[in-house]
This record gives C-alpha cells, structure tokens and sequence, in this order.
C-alpha cells in the first residue's frame, strides 16, 4: 500500500465518528479495493465491543474489500443499523451483488437482528435486489424496521424481487411468532412502475404495519396506484404518505381518497406532481371532511386542479387543528382563484397555512372535451397493462416470476414515452427511435424542445450501455434539428433549460424539474457536439458557475458538467 494511501487512510480514521454503538466512514471518500485498504477499518470493527450501527456511505467499497469486512462482521451479533447508501460509486454493476452478499452472508452468520438497512443511492439495478435477497428473507431482517432503497434502479424486476422476499421474511416470522412489523419503506426514483408497484402492494397489505411509505418517481399510473390504496388500508398506522411525480390520474386519486378513509393516523400526504386532476382533488377534500384528524401537511402541488376543487380542499381543512401546510400551488386556478383560495383561507384563519401559488398555471383553455378524451386515452391504456399485470399474477412462482418481467410487452409510442418516460419504453422504441422522437418533438418550441431534453435524458443510465446509447442519440437527434433550423431561439432554448433546472427564475412561471445526474450528464454530451452553438456554451458556465441547491443532489455529474464547460468557454 503506497505510504500516500496509508497517510490518507490514516487522516479518515482520525475523523471517524463513534457515537454510542455507532462506528461511522460516512461521507470521507476512502477508495477501498482490497484487504489491505481496509486493514485499519477491520481493525477497528473487530476491537469495536457492542457495535450497534456502521456507517459506510460516502465511500466507494470493492468486492475484495467488502469480502475483509463482512469476515470483521461475522462477530457482531448486536448490529442493528446498517448505513451503506452511496458506496459504490464508481464500481461496475457486477462487483456490486458479490459484495452485498458477503456483507449480507456475514450479518447472518453473526446472528444479528437489524433494524435499519439503508442501501439507497447504490444505482445497483435487479441485480442489486438479487444480492440482498437472502438476507432479506433471513432472520437477521425478522426485526427490521426500516427498509431505505432510494434511487437504485431496481426496476419492475428488482421490485418483484423485493416483495418476493419481504413476503418471505413476514410469512417466515410469523411462523416463529414475531412477524415482521417493517415501519419505514422508502423507494423513490427506482422505475418501479405499475408491475413493480403492484407486487410491492401485495407485500404491504400482508404486512401491515407500515408507518411511513415513500415511492415517488417511480412511473407509476393508475393500476399501480389503486394497488397502492389498497395495500395502505391494511396500514391503520400509516403516518406518512409520498407518492409524489406519479400519474393518478382521476380514477387513482378517487381510489387512493376512498383508501384514506380507513386512515386515522395519517400526518403527511404527498401527492404533488401526481395529476390527481379536479374530480380526484374533489375526492380527497370529501375523505378530508370525514377524517384524517390529525393531519399536518397536504400536497396537491401541479396536478391540474381548477378554482373549484382547490377550494373545495381548502375548505376542507377547516378543522384541522394540527394542520401546519396546505400546497396547492402549480395548479389553474388563475389570478382570481388564487385570490378566492387566499381568501377563503384567511376567513378560517389558516391564511398562514397556505403555501405559495407563484406557479400557477392560469385558467385551463375552454377545451375541457379535448381533456376528458385524453384523460379516457391514459386510462385505456392503463388498463391494457393492468390485464397484463393480472396475467402475469397467475402464473407467478415466489422467486422465478417476481424476477421476470411480463413477456411480450406493448410497444410503446412516442408519445408514450415522453409523458411518461422509462429506459424501458425508451428501448421499446426500437432501433428508429431517435427518428421518431425527433418528428415528434416541435423544435419551434424551445420550451417544448427543453423539456423534451429534460425528459429524454432522466432515463440516462451511465453503467447501462444500451440505454446510455439510446439516450445520446435521441438527445442528438432532437438539438441537431434545433440549432441547424434557421429560426430556432438558441438563446431562449438554453434560458428555458436554465428555468426548468431552477438556476433561473422564471418570467413565465415554467416549472423546474427534480434534478437528476442524466439531465446534467447529457448536457455535459451536448455541448461537446459540433451542433451546440459556442456562444450558449458561454451563458450555460456563467449560471453553473453560481451556488445552487437544485443541484447539490447530483454533485458529481454537476462537477463534471462545470469542468467541461470551463475547458469549452472561449476566452474572453
């Protein structure tokens, strides 16, 4: 080991953290190998009397090392929190299954009994959930009370595989009189979508002891959701609720405003960004005027809900004594009815409870037909792949089928893909659809052009060869047309990107978007093309050269993104 590496390694440990029980590596960036990088951390977990909790995040762990600590591991039986999110950051997708099953072969070999397990931020896709299967179904996770795997990719087919074994481990624990009672579930950002979603619903109702369930962003519509309502009326203790940036629709929000009903204990609800539309939002102010005592916070942000609706909910709320915050902004209420809503607020004197209308969208057009013809088009489809999902349960086996997904899928059209995008439709696409995104896209539109950039790139997988390269031709094809069509706004394109970012505040009330390291990886592509305009490149480095927040999630693609621009930015 270089002295260099023994100096660094040395300078960590000096900063190691250990609370009570707790032994902790969080955030120092150690680029652990082998067994000998981790010769001092070994050390430490084996003189480590009553180890409680380990945190590993913020650390990049090999096989070979994580094969040495798991052996430090195999002793200690009172390990009750396991803090491993973000740890393997730069490690190819396959040496990441071999290390969880050593970590995980090791924690029950020592006979623990865990409590938390958090492997979020670990990108490590079904292959992932493979590797933490047999620990799941085992007895050192009967006792487990929070389950955290945000934003790793997992997929339909990691989802299955997931419920599989969470319906292993209740079905085993009962057996031996101490069924699981799993509190916390967060899974947000893992393209879960309607089959995934579904399977992990069944595992809920089983359960039935969930607290808090967080699954935004995971392309879920209308079957999923229903499944979902239904799954939380098996969760009297259900507390917390985030289900934000999925696709309700009508008919999922009327579902999940009836599966609220059965709810006493409920605090949090998060269902901004899920499209839960007038007759949805209508719903959920009729469950409120029934129950929901104790409620403290509501979010029906950007979901299409007009004046009459909103206020509906807003007068539902009157007697919500615990009520700290009510989001109704991004909606169509239009100028009046943000004055109505304001005022129907302060007259109940919870005024102060309201949250910003800054983005609202205006009145809807005069077009409400147009609407409910769309609305009827999303819900045929949805239920297309709810016979799908049904076909599928029938025929299911507890590890093979949860591990496959649905054959024979629909092919997905453009449009499909661009209102609701997965690597999964994407691919679908077949081999012309950088073709056909390009038709589809209006490049007259810069607004339209940015979001559909934005949209293209969230699916960007950078360890996931064929959808990365997906991803970039489509992303080609789309600002190629753009900036080589003579009247195309290049400025106005880069300065709506800007606002949908949030690293420019907008005139016109555009939406930011929840940044993900694609949008930021992708445009750190585009602007090496010969199609992107220098000039561009020269507004893009003075925004990103500014502190933003928006971006601290996807620091690292952010870094990347500022270098690139700085080496292309002509000098002045």
């Amino acid at each position: 080991m270089a002295s260099d590496d023994v100096a660094n390694l040395a300078d960590s440990l000096a900063k190691t953290q250990v609370n009570e029980g707790e032994l902790s590596y969080k955030g120092q960036g150690l680029k652990l190998d082998n067994a000998q990088s981790v010769a001092e951390i070994v050390k430490e977990v084996e003189e480590f009397d009553g180890l409680r909790a380990l945190r590993l995040e913020g650390n990049t762990i090999g096989v070979e090392a994580a094969q040495t600590i798991a052996k430090a591991l195999e002793k200690k039986s009172n390990l009750q929190c396991c803090h491993w999110s973000d740890m393997f950051t730069g490690r190819l997708r396959a040496e990441i299954p071999p290390a969880l099953v050593s970590l995980g072969d090791a924690l029950i070999t020592a006979g623990a009994r865990l409590k938390v397990l958090d492997l979020s931020d670990n990108a490590f896709g079904p292959d992932g959930v493979k590797g933490i299967e047999k620990l799941l179904k085992s007895a050192a996770c009967h006792s487990l009370q929070e389950l955290r795997l945000n934003n790793c990719g997992m997929g339909i087919g990691g989802g299955k595989i997931l419920a599989a074994a969470l319906t292993a481990c209740h079905r085993e624990s009962s057996a031996l009189g101490v069924p699981l009672q799993l509190k916390v579930f967060i899974a947000g950002r893992n393209r879960l979508e309607n089959d995934g979603a579904t399977a992990l619903a069944q595992a809920f109702q089983l359960i039935g002891s969930l607290e808090e369930v967080h699954m935004p962003q995971n392309g879920i519509n209308y079957p999923g959701v229903t499944a979902l309502a239904t799954a939380m009326q098996h969760n009297p203790q259900l507390r917390v609720l985030n289900l934000n940036d999925n696709t309700f629709t009508k008919r999922g929000a009327i579902a999940m405003a009836e599966a609220l009903k059965h709810l006493r204990n409920v605090q949090v609800i998060n269902f901004g960004d899920c499209l839960v539309r007038s007759e949805g939002a209508s719903a959920i102010a009729e469950t409120l005027r029934e129950g929901l005592p104790i409620l403290k916070e509501l979010n029906l942000s950007f979901g299409e809900i007009t004046e009459e609706a909103a206020l509906e909910v807003a007068r539902s709320v009157q007697h919500k004594d615990q009520l700290e915050k009510l989001d109704l902004n991004g909606n169509s209420l239009g100028e009046d009815g943000c004055d109505n809503l304001k005022e129907v607020m302060d007259s109940m004197n919870m005024g102060d409870k309201l949250g910003s209308l800054s983005d609202d969208e205006g009145e809807p057009e005069e077009d409400e037909d147009e609407d409910d013809d769309d609305d009827e088009d999303v819900e045929e489809e949805e239920e297309e792949e709810e016979e799908e999902e049904g076909e599928g349960e029938e025929e299911k086996s507890e590890l093979n089928q949860f591990s496959t997904p649905p054959s024979a899928p629909r092919t997905p059209d453009v449009s499909s893909f661009l209102s609701f995008p997965s690597p999964d439709k994407l691919l679908r696409l077949g081999e012309r659809r950088s073709s056909l995104i390009q038709q589809q896209v209006d490049v007259l539109d810069v607004s339209k052009t940015a979001e559909a950039f934005l949209k293209i790139s969230s699916v960007y997988k950078e360890d996931d060869a064929e959808v990365k390269s997906a991803v970039l031709e489509s992303i080609d094809a789309v600002l190629s047309k753009a900036f080589f069509t003579p009247s195309f706004q290049g400025l106005s394109f880069v300065s709506s990107l800007l606002v949908m970012l949030g690293l420019l505040k907008s005139e016109d009330k555009l939406k930011p978007v929840k940044v993900v390291p694609g949008h930021l990886q992708c445009l750190e592509h585009a602007i090496k093309q010969s199609y992107f305009p220098r000039e561009n490149i020269t507004v893009l480095n003075a925004f990103m050269a500014r502190q933003n927040k928006s971006l601290e999630v996807c620091s690292s693609a952010r870094d990347r993104l500022k270098f690139t621009l700085q080496n292309l930015t002509p000098e002045s």
